[in-house]
C-alpha cells in the first residue's frame, strides 16, 4: 500500500523513467530525504541564485535508449520531457489551466543560469578574472585578431583558436550542458601562446548534462559515507563540542568561492573549511616563526587612517612591508613572507585566493615605495624616543649599544633578517659542490628556471651572460678581485682566453700575415702557459660569419638574371667574359662579391645599430617589419701604380681599380605614420672604416672597354635590386628593405669614363651641364644641372647612328661631348675631395703667376716659370714646413688653402695692390669651402650657406677683373663647378661633403698593406685575400672589439713591423681611431 500511495501521491509520478533517481527503490524515509533535497530546496528563478558551487567529476546517470525513445511526457504535451527540458520550455507547452510550471524546468533554468557564470575552459567564475568575457563560438575582436596575426595566426573565430591551444572542440557545445563563454584569464593564455600552442597547465573540465546529482546546482557537503563496516559508538561528551562554523554564506547573500572544475576522481570531494581569524592569525605566526622578525604598524609615530595602514601591511604577517612585492591581483606582501607561504600552502593569494605563478610577482611602483620608506617610526629603545624614517630604521637601531643584553637573546640583526630553512634532522645536508652533476641539477632546478625566465624576458635569452654576471658580482662581494678580474676579462673578450673575433680584429687591424700571427700565438702560449690567442683555424671559422654569403635572405620579386642562392662568397668578376667581349682571352684579374649578398652582410653588421635606433626613436619593434629604406653611396676610383716585386701569373697591368659602397642611412616608415624616421646615419661617411669593398680588378681606369665589361654585371645587379625588396631577419623578425643607390664617389676622370663623355681637356668643361669652356668663363655663376644618365644614353645613340647625316663637328655639338656608351649611372654632383685638390692646384699656379707678375708679361719662358715655382716652394717650406710634391694631394691642399699660406705667398708678391687682391681671393674661398665640405651644411655652417651665392659672385668678379689674364676665355673644371653648381646640389641633396669619395681614396694605402700582408705566388688568390681582409677591416663588429684592444694592437704592430708603424702616420684615419 505504501508503494501504491507513493506512486499515486508523488508529484513526480508522471515523470518518465529516465528522470527517476537511481536509488528511488529505497525505503520511504530515503525517498522523502531525496525529495526534500532535490525538489523542495530547488531555487526558483525569482530567488537569488548562488553564482558558483562546488563541482566534482561525478558521472551522471545516463538513461537507456528505450526510455529515451518511448516519448512519455506530461499530460497534455505532445513532445518528450527531455525535449522540453533541453529547448521547449515555454508555458504553452507545459502549463495547463490551474497547474504551475514544472519544478524540473525550473531546475534546468537554474542550471543554465549557473553555467552562464562559469568559464568553459577553466571552470572558474567569469567575474573572478576581472576582464572582458568572450564567446567560445563567436568572432574575434579586431584587437585580438590583429595581435594574433602579428604572431602568425590568421584565424577569425575563437573556436579554432581554442581547438589549437586547449585541444577542445567547442563547435558542438549546447547551452544546457556547457558554458558558452570563457574568461579573460583563458584569453590571456591563448594570446600568450600565439593562437597555436599553450603555455598553461589549465585542465579543461568535462561538462556533464544536468541530473538530480548535479553538483553545479546543489553543491554537496562533507558527510559520512557508508564504508561497509559497523558504525562506532559516539564519542563521550560529544554534545559539548564547540559548534562548527558553517562556511556556506548563501543565506546571508554572500557568494561562494569558486572551485576548479575537472577533477575526474569518483567519490566526494571534501570542501576546505575556512579557518576563523584567530586561528588563522596563530597559524600565520607559526608559519612566520616569530613576530619579532618584522616591524609592527604600532611603531608608526603618526595616527594614520585604517585603510592606509591596511595598504602598507603584509597580508601574511600583518606587519609593515619589508622588501614588498605585488601579485597580479594587486595585493602586497613581504617577499620572504609570500615565498614561505607559497612553499607551505601553495601559489595563491592569501587575500583573494587567486592562483598565480611565483614569477609574476613584481616590485610595486616607485611612488608607493617612496611613500612607504618615508613613514616616521618611533624607536622602541627605552629613553630614545627618536622618530626615524623606515628606510633608515635598521641603521638607527643597530647603532644602539647592545652589550648589556643577555647572551641568550638574539641580536637585532637576526631579528630583522629573514630566516633560512633549517635542516631539523635526518641525513646531513651535503654541500652543493660535493654532489653529483645530477643531484646538482635537481637542487638548482627552481633557480635555473627563474634565471631562464629572467634571461628570456630581459636579456633576449642570453642565460650564459646572466649567470656569469651573477658569479662576477658574488666574487666582487667576497673581495676575490683576482678571480673577478679574470672572469671579467673573459666576459669582455680581452686578456685571458681572447675571443676568436678579438684575435681576428687584432690580426686584421695590425696587418699580420699568417706566419706572423702563428709566431705570436706560439710565443705567448709558451711564455705564459695560457692560450691567450686563438689558433688560425678558429679565426677562419669566425671569418665565415662576417663575410658575405653566410646569412639567408629572400628577394620579392626574385632578382632578374641573378641566382637565388644565398651562400655565395668571392666570385670571379670575369664570369662570361668570352661570350660577351669578342671571344678574346682575359688579360686581367678580377674578384668581387655579388652585390646583393654584400648588402645583406653589411645590414647584418649594422643589426645592433638598427635596433638601437628603433629603441631611441620610440618606435615599436613589432610594428616595423616593412617600410625600411637604405641609402647606398657608391664609389669607384683607380689606385694608380700598385706594382709589387712578388707574385706570378698572367701579365696584367699594374694599375688597379676598386669599386666600393657605403651604407649612408637607414630609415623606416612605421605603421599609421606619414613621415619616415631615420634610425641609422653613418657617423663617419668619409672614413675607410665605413667604405666596404665590392670589386677589385687589375685594370687601368682609362681602359673603357675592359672597365665596362668588369662593372656591367654590378650595374645589372643594381638595376634588378631597384625593382625588388629584400626580406631579411633583423632583431628576430623578418623585415622588408628597399635600396636607393647614389653614385657620387667618383672623380672627374671616372665620371667621364662611366658616362661616356670626352676627356677633361674637352671643349665641354662640365659633367653637370652642357656649357663649353668659353661659355663657362664668360658667365661663371649662372648655370644649372642639366645632364643625366638617360640623356647621355640617348645622345650616345645619336652619336652612333647619326640620324641627321651631320658632320663630325655638328654631331659633336649636338651630343654635347658624348662619345662612348654610358655603362654605369652616376649621380650628377660634385666630389668634395677632388674639388679641393683641383682648386688647390689652380691656386698654386696663381701664386706662381703673381710672384712673376705675369699680368705684365705676355709669354714668360719655361725657365722663368721654374724659378717662380722654386721660390714658392722654398718660401712654403721655410715658413709653413710644406715639402714640395710632384702631384697635388689632399693633405698638401688642406695646408695650402689657408689664410696663413696666402700671407706667406704675399711676401714674395711685389705689388701691394696684387697682395690685397690675393688675400681677398683666399678669404672668399675660405668662406665658401665649408659649404661643400660639411656633412650637413644647414647645421654646421648656416651663415656661409646663406652667403654662398654672394661670395661666389664676388669671387667670379675678382677672377674676371683682377686675374683676367688667366681666365680670359678659359676656366678649370672644378672652379666652374664650385662657382656655378654648389647651391643647386645642396638644395637637392642636402650635402656634398657626406657623399664624397674620400673614404675610397683613403683606402688606397690599405690595398698596398693588405697585399704585402697576403703575398702569394698567384695574383688571383692574392686578390681574394686582399678583398676578404679589406671587408673584415670595415666590419663594425670587429671595430667594437678593436676599440677595447687598440693599445694591444699598437704594441703588436710595433713588435712585428716597426716600419709599418712609421708609415701608418700618412693614413687619413689614424689607427687610434680604430
Amino acid at each position: 500500500m505504501a508503494e501504491d500511495s507513493l506512486e499515486t501521491d508523488d508529484p513526480r509520478s508522471t515523470m518518465p523513467a529516465e528522470l527517476h533517481h537511481p536509488h528511488s527503490n529505497f525505503a520511504q524515509w530515503k525517498f522523502k530525504l531525496f525529495r526534500v533535497r532535490s525538489m523542495e530546496k530547488a531555487p526558483l528563478p525569482s530567488e537569488r541564485q548562488p553564482e558558483n558551487g562546488a563541482l566534482s567529476g561525478f558521472l551522471p546517470v545516463r538513461a537507456s535508449d528505450s526510455n529515451l525513445e518511448s516519448g512519455v511526457g506530461f499530460p497534455g504535451s505532445s513532445g518528450s520531457v527531455m525535449k522540453l527540458c533541453l529547448g521547449g520550455k515555454s508555458k504553452e507547452h507545459v502549463e495547463g489551466p490551474g497547474r504551475r510550471v514544472d519544478i524540473k524546468l525550473q531546475e534546468m533554468d537554474t542550471h543554465m543560469n549557473h553555467l552562464r557564470c562559469l568559464c568553459r575552459l577553466c571552470g572558474m567564475t567569469l567575474k573572478k578574472a576581472k576582464g572582458p568575457i568572450h564567446e567560445v563560438n563567436g568572432d574575434m575582436e579586431e584587437s585580438s585578431r590583429g595581435a594574433l596575426r602579428r604572431m602568425g595566426c590568421k584565424v577569425n573565430n575563437w573556436s579554432e583558436v581554442i581547438l589549437k591551444v586547449f585541444k577542445v572542440d567547442v563547435t558542438q557545445d549546447t547551452e544546457s550542458i556547457q558554458p558558452l563563454s570563457f574568461c579573460h584569464r583563458c584569453w590571456m593564455t591563448t594570446m600568450r601562446g600565439g593562437g597555436v600552442c599553450s603555455f598553461t597547465r589549465t585542465r579543461v573540465p568535462e561538462w556533464k548534462p544536468h541530473s538530480l546529482t548535479c553538483l553545479i546546482c546543489t553543491p554537496r557537503k562533507v558527510s559520512f559515507q557508508r564504508t561497509g563496516r559497523k558504525r562506532r559508538k559516539p564519542l563521550p561528551r560529544a554534545n559539548r563540542l564547540a559548534k562548527r562554523i558553517n562556511c556556506d554564506n548563501t543565506a546571508t547573500g554572500e557568494r561562494r568561492t569558486p572551485r576548479p572544475f575537472g577533477d575526474h576522481r569518483h567519490g566526494q570531494v571534501p570542501r576546505i573549511r575556512r579557518i576563523p581569524s584567530i586561528l588563522r592569525e596563530q597559524w600565520m605566526k607559526k608559519l612566520m616563526h616569530s613576530q619579532k622578525d618584522y616591524l609592527s604598524a604600532k611603531l608608526i609615530a603618526e595616527k594614520l587612517p585604517a585603510d592606509f595602514l591596511f595598504s602598507i601591511t603584509c597580508l601574511v604577517c600583518d606587519h609593515l612591508l619589508s622588501d614588498p612585492v605585488q601579485s597580479p591581483c594587486e595585493h602586497l606582501y613581504c617577499r620572504s613572507c609570500i615565498t614561505k607561504y607559497i612553499h607551505v600552502v601553495g601559489p595563491h593569494c592569501p587575500g583573494c585566493e587567486l592562483n598565480f605563478d611565483p614569477s609574476d610577482l613584481r616590485t610595486p611602483s616607485k611612488t608607493f615605495l617612496a611613500v612607504l620608506y618615508s613613514l616616521p617610526l618611533s624607536c622602541p629603545r627605552g629613553g630614545c624616543g627618536e622618530q626615524v624614517r623606515l628606510d633608515s630604521f635598521r641603521a638607527h637601531f643597530l647603532s644602539h649599544d647592545l652589550e648589556g643584553q643577555d647572551t641568550k637573546e638574539r641580536t637585532v640583526e637576526q631579528h630583522l633578517d629573514n630566516h633560512l630553512l633549517i635542516n631539523k634532522g635526518g641525513r646531513p645536508r651535503q654541500h652543493l659542490l660535493s654532489l653529483s652533476r645530477r643531484a646538482q641539477k635537481h637542487r638548482l632546478k627552481d633557480l635555473k628556471n627563474q634565471v631562464k625566465q629572467f634571461a628570456d624576458k630581459e636579456e633576449g635569452g642570453d642565460m650564459k651572460s646572466v649567470c656569469l654576471t651573477l658569479l662576477l658580482l658574488a666574487l666582487r662581494s667576497g673581495n676575490e678581485h683576482r678571480q673577478a678580474d679574470e672572469l671579467e676579462a673573459l666576459m669582455q673578450g680581452r686578456g685571458f682566453g681572447l675571443h676568436a673575433a678579438v684575435c681576428l680584429a687584432i690580426r686584421v687591424n695590425t696587418f699580420l700575415s699568417c706566419s706572423q700571427y702563428h709566431k705570436m700565438y706560439r710565443t705567448v702560449k709558451a711564455t705564459s702557459g695560457r692560450q691567450t690567442f686563438q689558433p688560425l683555424h678558429t679565426l677562419r671559422a669566425a671569418e665565415k660569419e662576417l663575410l658575405p654569403g653566410f646569412h639567408s635572405f629572400e628577394w620579392q620579386p626574385a632578382l632578374k638574371n641573378v641566382s637565388t642562392s644565398c651562400n655565395v662568397g668571392i666570385i670571379n668578376g670575369l664570369s662570361g667574359w668570352n661570350s660577351t667581349v669578342d671571344d678574346a682571352p682575359a688579360d686581367t684579374v678580377t674578384r668581387r662579391f655579388r652585390y646583393d649578398v654584400a648588402l645583406v652582410s653589411a645590414l647584418k653588421d649594422l643589426e645592433e645599430d638598427i635596433m638601437d635606433g628603433l629603441r631611441e626613436s620610440g618606435v615599436e619593434d613589432s610594428a616595423c617589419t616593412s617600410g625600411f629604406t637604405v641609402m647606398i653611396k657608391e664609389s669607384c676610383d683607380g689606385m694608380g701604380d700598385v706594382s709589387e716585386k712578388h707574385g706570378g701569373g698572367p701579365a696584367v697591368p699594374e694599375k688597379a681599380v676598386r669599386f666600393s659602397f657605403t651604407v649612408m642611412s637607414v630609415s623606416v616608415l612605421p605603421d599609421s605614420e606619414v613621415e619616415a624616421v631615420t634610425i641609422f646615419t653613418e657617423p663617419k661617411p668619409n672614413s675607410e672604416l665605413s667604405c666596404k669593398p665590392l670589386c677589385l680588378t687589375f685594370v687601368d681606369e682609362s681602359d673603357h672597354e675592359t672597365l665596362t665589361a668588369v662593372l656591367s654585371p654590378i650595374a645589372a645587379e643594381r638595376k634588378a635590386m631597384k625593382e625588388s625588396r629584400l626580406i631579411l631577419s633583423i632583431g628576430g623578425l623578418l623585415r622588408s628593405f628597399r635600396f636607393h643607390f647614389r653614385g657620387t664617389g667618383y672623380d672627374e676622370k671616372m665620371v667621364r669614363e662611366m658616362e661616356g663623355l670626352e676627356a677633361s681637356g674637352s671643349t665641354y668643361v662640365c659633367t653637370l651641364c652642357d656649357s663649353t669652356r668659353a661659355e663657362a668663363s664668360h658667365n661663371m655663376v649662372l648655370h644649372s644641372v642639366t645632364r643625366n644618365h638617360e640623356e647621355n644614353l640617348d645622345r650616345y645613340e645619336i652619336w652612333r647612328t647619326n640620324p641627321f647625316s651631320e658632320t663630325v663637328e655638328e654631331l659633336r655639338d649636338r651630343v654635347k661631348g658624348v662619345s662612348a656608351k654610358p655603362f654605369l649611372e652616376t649621380q650628377p654632383t660634385l666630389d668634395a675631395l677632388h674639388c679641393d685638390i683641383g682648386n688647390a692646384t689652380e691656386f698654386y699656379k696663381i701664386f706662381q703667376d703673381e710672384i712673376g707678375e705675369v699680368y705684365q708679361k705676355v709669354n714668360p719662358t719655361r725657365e722663368e716659370r721654374r724659378s717662380w715655382r722654386a721660390a714658392l716652394d722654398k718660401q712654403l717650406r721655410k715658413k709653413m714646413k710644406l715639402k714640395p710634391v710632384m702631384r697635388m694631394n689632399g693633405n698638401y691642399a688642406r695646408k695650402l688653402m689657408t689664410q696663413e699660406a696666402a700671407e706667406v705667398v704675399c711676401d714674395l708678391v711685389p705689388s701691394e695692390e696684387r697682395r690685397e687682391a690675393l688675400r681677398e681671393l683666399m678669404r672668399l674661398y675660405i668662406q665658401m669651402k665649408p659649404v661643400w665640405r660639411a656633412t650637413c651644411p644647414a647645421k654646421e655652417c648656416p651663415d656661409q650657406l646663406c652667403c654662398y651665392s654672394f661670395n661666389s659672385q664676388r669671387f667670379a668678379d675678382l677672377l674676371a677683373s683682377t686675374f683676367k689674364y688667366r681666365y680670359n676665355g678659359k676656366i678649370t673644371n672644378y672652379l666652374h663647378k664650385t662657382l656655378a653648381h654648389v647651391p643647386e646640389i645642396i638644395e637637392r641633396d642636402g650635402s656634398i661633403g657626406a657623399w664624397a669619395s674620400e673614404g675610397n681614396e683613403s683606402a688606397n694605402k690599405l690595398f698596398r698593406r693588405f697585399r704585402r700582408m697576403n703575398a702569394r705566388q698567384s695574383k688571383a688568390f692574392e686578390l681574394e685575400d686582399v678583398l676578404k681582409h679589406h671587408w673584415l677591416y670595415t666590419s663594425k663588429y670587429l671595430q667594437k672589439f678593436m676599440e677595447a684592444h687598440k693599445d694591444t694592437a699598437r704594441a703588436l704592430q710595433a713588435t712585428f713591423d716597426p716600419v709599418e708603424m712609421k708609415d701608418s702616420e700618412d693614413l687619413s684615419q689614424d689607427i687610434s681611431d680604430f
